[in-house]
């Protein structure tokens, strides 16, 4: 859906290019379809692989009995599993608040079912679904309303990345309502949804999505495992993923850390080196792991905020480096986006802590400096690198 809403950027840049066009019609139903039907096609070949694995597949409920035995229940029964261990990778689910008239209201998952695009849409939440789904919308044509708590979105990142994003859903067309809270739901005569906040009503809302958050999956008995909990209800691990039961793991988004499916799937494999092949020291390094939220730009980090790495560090020990800039694709278009970039670094030999970014392939860029990042690279290494011409990856390698 990202790429969809950046073909909609694209096509608008292209009369600058000198393609001469009618405004096109956007399909959504087309998109939804090829959209669904791909995944569709990616669901057969997990099947398909797990099948050829000679891994038994069940569909169903599965509940601890106790630490040992697991209780299945599928559309054909009841099935019951004795096992040596468990690995629990339950995932979550998305969180909807408890107020008046929620039920007029979609999760993000509740997104992906849409059969067309909303003309006028709510969001609620601040964190990266909320601002994804925001510049879907928004670029695609609808009227994007999204409604934060606080004074800026996705605030656990980089100040500095964070306050380009806000400004580029503005310059999006998206209407962003600081220090909101919705107090309750309920539809108008004329069908559509009025939200009603702490001073005031909004009205006229297609559609009103909520994006506050994810809860763990634990509704698995796990007391009966003797599976402890954290003080924010999601299971306990340790740096190994073991659980509070010396035969019971559990990896992903159920132990609150990293929600991020390449995170899951990296302990996941981890683990079973560790348990299965004879490698007592495998474990995943949860420091500098790379990030990219799909905004419009992406926005890229890895490594520490630089209030992180001044907070750990001591701010006399931190030297960062920025630039911002516009992208040499804009030079001919009306449409203008930002590009900016940081390097945290950490003195004296100004090992490179932190790097953050926001523009145009910035999604791309992340990946290979996170490997730098990860080997230990400093300031000087990256000087050292000649800078390839003319990218705005360059600016990484020639800041000064």
């Amino acid at each position: 859906m990202w790429n969809t809403a950046t073909h909609a950027e694209h096509l608008l840049d292209s009369q600058d290019y000198g393609f001469d066009h009618s405004k096109p019609n956007f399909n959504w139903k087309h998109i939804k379809d090829s959209r669904d039907a791909y995944i569709a096609r990616l669901n057969g070949i997990y099947h398909r692989n797990l099948e050829g694995s000679k891994v038994l597949e069940l569909d169903g409920w599965a509940t601890f009995i106790d630490p040992h035995t697991i209780r299945v229940e599928t559309k054909a029964g009841e099935r019951i599993f004795k096992t040596k261990k468990v690995l629990i990778a339950t995932g979550g689910f998305p969180t909807m608040p408890k107020i008046p008239g929620i039920e007029l209201a979609i999760s993000s998952d509740g997104f992906f079912d849409l059969e067309h695009l909303p003309k006028k849409v709510a969001l609620v939440g601040a964190g990266y679904i909320a601002v994804e789904l925001a510049g879907i919308l928004g670029t695609l044509g609808a009227e994007t309303h999204l409604y934060i708590r606080y004074d800026t979105v996705l605030r656990k990142f980089d100040h500095s990345v964070v306050e380009v994003a806000m400004e580029e859903l503005k310059n999006s067309g998206v209407q962003v309502h600081k220090h909101t809270k919705i107090q309750s739901l309920k539809k108008n005569e004329a069908g559509t949804i009025d939200i009603t906040l702490e001073d005031r009503t909004d009205s006229g809302f297609e559609t009103a999505i909520f994006a506050v958050g994810r809860d763990p999956q634990i509704k698995i008995n796990l007391e009966a495992a003797g599976v402890e909990l954290d003080s924010h209800g999601f299971i306990k691990v340790d740096e190994w993923q073991n659980t509070s039961h010396p035969d019971i793991y559990a990896v992903g988004d159920v132990c609150g850390k990293a929600l991020l499916t390449p995170v899951a799937i990296a302990a996941g494999r981890r683990l079973a080196e560790r348990l299965y092949n004879n490698k007592p020291d495998s474990k995943l390094d949860y420091d500098n792991i790379p990030t990219v939220i799909f905004t419009h730009p992406p926005l890229g980090t890895v490594g520490l905020t630089e209030h992180e790495a001044i907070e750990k560090h001591g701010k006399e020990n931190i030297r960062v480096y920025t630039t911002s800039f516009t992208p040499m694709y804009h030079a001919v278009t009306k449409r203008k986006t930002k590009t900016f970039m940081k390097l945290v670094c950490l003195l004296p030999n100004e090992k490179v802590l932190g790097l953050h970014g926001i523009g145009m392939g910035v999604d791309e860029m992340i990946q290979g400096f996170s490997v730098a990042i990860k080997m230990g690279a400093t300031k000087k290494d990256f000087d050292d690198t000649v800078a390839i011409h003319p990218t705005s990856s360059e600016e990484l390698v020639t800041m000064r």
